[in-house]
C-alpha cells in the first residue's frame, strides 16, 4: 500500500470472522443451508440496502453538518417503542431507496404518513420514480384520512435524470395539492433545499425551519451569476428571512427541536377534515376564576396613561387556556396580532387576537394575511375560533396603501365571513370603525359576542370628537382671536409692553383651548366610547367581568361544539383569497 493511499472510514473489524445469518424455523433441529437460504440472504440484503447503501463516509458527512440521517429522524419522530412501517423499501435502479423514504409511523398514538429525503444517497435529489413514490404516499394519506409529515433535505431535481426529475416534482406537487384541505400536513426543512425542494413543502399546512438551514427558489450561486449580488444562504433563505414573510411558521434551534415541534403541533390538529381536533381531558375547571386578567387590566388602566395603556393580549389567552398552555402560530411575524391554538375544557380552540403591546394592535398587511391564513385553516379542519378585539383600526399610510392593505384586509374579512365553525368575539377594549365591522361581529356570522366593561366600541376613536362635537369645537376655536385680543389688552393695562402682552395672552388662551377640548374628549369617551350603545342594539350579548371570562367562554363553547357536526367544507369556493 502506498503512503498517499486514502483510507475510507469503516465499521468492519478486519479480524472478525465472517458470520452468516441463519434462516431457521423455530423448532428446526437440522439445518443445512442451500439454494433456498441463499435466496433468503439475497432478499435480506435488499431489505437492508436502503439503510446501508450510504456507507460510513456519507453518514459521517451528514453528522459533521449537525444533521441526522433520515433513519435517525424517523426514530426521533416515532413514538417510543414503535417501528415505522416503511413503504417501497427498495426503489430506483440501485435498489437503495432512491434517496427518498416513505413510511407510516405512530405519533402521539396516531397513524401519520411520513416522507423524508435521504441526503446520504444522491443528495436526496428528485427523479421521476421519487415523484411517483411521493404521489402514492399523498394519495394514501388522503384516502385513509391521516396527517402528513415531510422531512425535506434535498438538493432538488436529479440533473442526470433530465426532465424526469421535473416530472417527479410535478407529480408530487399535484398529489400534495389534491389532499390539501383533506388532511393537515407539517413540513420540516432540513439542510439546504432549493427549487422544487422549496415549492413542495410550502404546499403544506405548516413549515418548521431550524437555524442554520436554507431553502429558496435559487441558491446564492445562481443569484451571484444572474444578478451579480453577493448574498449568504442565511440572508437569502434562512429562518430569519422566511419567518418574517410567513413562508416559515416556526423557527427552532435544531433538527430534534423541529421533530418535537411536529409532535406538539399534531396534538392540536385533527387527523382529517371530517373530525374535531383531539379532546384532551383536563383537571383545570372550566369555571376557574381568571383573577390575573382582572389584575392586568386594573394595573394597565389605572396607570397614568389610562385607557391608552398597551397590554399584552397573550396573557389573556394564557389565562383562558387549560393550565395556561397554548401553541402560537408564526410567533415571530406580525406581533401586532396573535394566532394560537389552545384548549378550554379539553376542546381545541383557535385564538385570533389584536395585541396592543405592538403598534397599538393596528391591523397591517402582514397581520391581515397572517390572520386570514390561520382562520382558513381552522375553517377547513373544524377548529372553533375566539376572536379577541383590541385595536384602533387598520394601519393607515402611503406604504400600507401602496402595498395593498385593501386587498390584505379583504382577505381577512373574506376568511371571517366564510368561517363555518363555532366562533366568538370578545371585545377587550378598543373596537373602532372598519376594524370592528370586519372582525367577526354578529353581522359577519359570530355565534356569540361578549364584552368586558372596559370595551370602547365606536365608529371612531378619540378623533371622532371632531365630528360629534363639531359645533362646540368651532365655537371654541372661533373665539380664540377675540380672547387673545381681550387678554392682550388686559396685560397691557397691567403694565406689559405690546409684544409681551400678546405673547402672554396667546399662551393663556392656548391653555384654555386645550382644557376645553380635553373636556370634550372626556365627554366623547364617556358618552360614546363604551359598550352601552352596542349592548342596547344587541350587537353585544352580555357584559362579562374579567374574572369570569374563562367560565363564560368555555361553557358557551362546549355547548356549541356539542351541537356542531364536523365535516368537510362544502361551501362555494369564492373568487378571492
Amino acid at each position: 500500500m502506498t503512503n498517499d493511499a486514502k483510507l475510507a472510514p469503516t465499521l468492519d473489524n478486519p479480524f472478525e470472522e465472517a458470520k452468516y445469518q441463519e434462516f431457521t424455523v423455530p423448532g428446526q433441529i437440522n439445518y443445512e443451508p442451500g439454494l433456498y437460504e441463499q435466496t433468503l440472504q439475497a432478499g435480506q440484503d435488499l431489505l437492508d440496502r436502503p439503510k446501508t447503501a450510504a456507507g460510513v463516509v456519507s453518514i459521517e458527512k451528514q453528522h459533521l453538518k449537525n444533521r441526522m440521517t433520515v433513519w435517525e429522524r424517523l426514530e426521533v419522530l416515532s413514538d417510543r417503542g414503535t417501528e415505522p412501517t416503511v413503504l417501497f423499501q427498495n426503489w430506483g435502479p440501485n435498489l437503495d431507496g432512491a434517496s427518498l423514504v416513505t413510511a407510516i409511523v405512530k405519533i402521539n398514538g396516531r397513524d401519520v404518513a411520513v416522507y423524508g429525503h435521504d441526503f446520504t444517497v444522491r443528495a436526496g435529489s428528485m427523479d421521476a420514480t421519487n415523484g411517483k413514490k411521493l404521489a402514492r404516499l399523498f394519495e394514501l394519506a388522503g384516502k385513509r384520512k391521516i396527517p402528513l409529515v415531510g422531512m425535506n433535505d434535498s438538493a432538488g431535481a436529479y440533473v442526470p435524470a433530465g426532465v424526469g426529475g421535473l416530472d417527479g416534482y410535478a407529480e408530487a406537487f399535484t398529489g400534495l395539492r389534491k389532499i390539501s384541505g383533506v388532511v393537515p400536513s407539517v413540513m420540516c426543512m432540513f439542510g439546504f433545499n432549493a427549487g422544487g425542494g422549496s415549492y413542495l413543502p410550502r404546499q403544506g399546512s405548516f413549515v418548521i425551519q431550524p437555524n442554520d438551514t436554507f431553502f429558496g427558489l435559487t441558491g446564492p450561486g445562481v443569484v451571484k451569476s444572474v444578478l451579480g449580488e453577493d448574498v449568504t444562504p442565511d440572508e437569502l433563505g434562512g429562518p430569519g428571512v422566511h419567518s418574517q414573510t410567513g413562508v416559515t411558521d416556526f423557527v427552532v434551534p435544531d433538527e430534534v427541536a423541529a421533530l418535537q415541534k411536529v409532535k406538539q403541533l399534531l396534538n392540536y390538529l385533527p387527523a382529517n377534515n371530517a373530525e374535531l381536533a383531539p379532546f384532551q381531558p383536563t383537571s383545570d375547571p372550566i369555571d376557574r376564576q381568571t383573577w390575573d386578567i382582572d389584575i392586568l387590566l386594573r394595573k394597565a388602566f389605572n396607570s397614568p396613561t389610562g385607557f391608552n395603556t398597551p397590554l399584552d393580549i397573550s396573557i389573556l389567552i394564557q389565562q383562558l387556556c387549560d393550565h395556561g398552555d397554548y401553541f402560537e402560530i408564526q410567533p415571530e411575524r406580525a406581533r401586532n396580532t396573535i394566532c394560537a391554538l389552545g384548549r378550554m375544557g379539553g376542546n381545541v380552540i383557535g385564538f385570533v387576537a389584536n395585541n396592543s403591546a405592538v403598534g397599538s394592535g393596528q391591523i397591517d398587511i402582514d397581520a391581515a394575511y397572517k390572520n386570514a391564513r390561520f382562520i382558513r385553516f381552522c375553517n377547513l379542519y373544524n377548529i372553533p375560533i375566539i376572536f379577541m378585539e383590541d385595536t384602533t383600526g387598520f394601519l393607515p399610510g402611503r406604504e400600507q396603501e401602496g402595498n395593498g392593505i385593501v386587498q390584505a384586509g379583504r382577505a381577512m374579512l373574506d376568511a371571517i365571513v366564510d368561517l363555518r365553525t363555532p366562533r366568538f368575539l370578545l371585545l377587550v377594549r378598543n373596537a373602532f370603525g372598519g376594524a370592528y365591522a370586519s372582525y367577526n361581529n354578529y353581522p359577519t356570522g359570530a355565534d356569540l359576542v361578549v364584552a368586558l366593561p372596559t370595551t370602547r366600541a365606536a365608529v371612531m376613536g378619540p378623533a371622532g370628537v371632531e365630528f360629534v362635537y363639531k359645533k362646540e369645537l368651532r365655537e371654541i376655536r372661533g373665539s380664540v382671536a377675540k380672547r387673545v385680543a381681550a387678554a392682550t389688552q388686559e396685560q397691557v393695562n397691567n403694565g406689559l409692553s405690546e409684544a409681551e402682552a400678546k405673547e402672554a395672552a396667546e399662551a393663556q388662551v392656548a391653555e384654555w383651548q386645550k382644557q376645553e377640548e380635553a373636556l370634550l374628549v372626556a365627554r366623547y369617551e364617556k358618552e360614546l366610547m363604551n359598550p352601552n350603545e352596542a349592548l342596547s342594539l344587541g350587537s353585544i350579548s352580555q357584559i362579562v367581568m374579567p374574572s369570569d371570562l374563562r367560565k363564560v367562554l368555555a361553557e358557551n363553547m362546549a355547548f356549541h361544539l356539542e351541537h356542531y357536526n364536523p365535516e368537510p367544507l362544502n361551501a362555494v369556493q369564492r373568487e378571492f383569497f
